[in-house]
């Protein structure tokens, strides 16, 4: 027997807008605690994520999960498993330049896809910290990236 997996809520759901007061609340303890609060969701480390919208020039601060390989950090462009990309994929995608808070540092980094053996090494390693990518990939047909973030000197 399969499991069947719920459905992520749809792109255009109004969950999503309150989603995104949670993340805006999270992103201002994090930054006031340098870490210390937010740091953490689900057993694993959170990392903001500064964007600036493609279409609107609106700067924006995003709450993710994200581990360290080596020098670089590792993201997940999930979005719940929804149909879509996140906007802040498609931000960076256009323009990969950007600010990362990273344990209470800001650091200066440049985003890039992960792709083949890279990809699949660094999926493993996310999803064996946050399980939920696994069935979120489930329940998409688009392949879920990998963004990776390199330090930029």
């Amino acid at each position: 027997m399969k499991l069947q997996l719920p459905e992520a809520p749809a792109s255009s759901s109004r969950l999503w807008w309150f989603w995104e007061r949670f993340t805006d609340f999270h992103t201002v303890a994090y930054k006031a605690s340098g870490g210390r609060i937010g740091g953490k969701a689900y057993g694993v480390p959170v990392v903001l994520i500064e964007s600036v919208g493609r279409k609107s020039g609106k700067h924006r601060t995003h709450p993710l999960l994200c581990l360290p390989d080596g020098d670089n950090l590792v993201l997940i462009a999930s979005k719940g498993g929804t149909d879509r990309h996140p906007a802040w994929y498609h931000n960076l995608k256009a323009s990969p330049e950007t600010t990362a808070w990273w344990r209470g540092e800001k650091r200066h980094v440049r985003a890039r896809v992960a792709e083949g053996e890279e990809r699949e090494r660094l999926w493993r390693m996310m999803a064996d910290a946050y399980p939920d990518y696994d069935n979120y990939q489930r329940r998409t047909d688009r392949q879920i990236p990998v963004v990776v973030l390199e330090p930029v000197a």
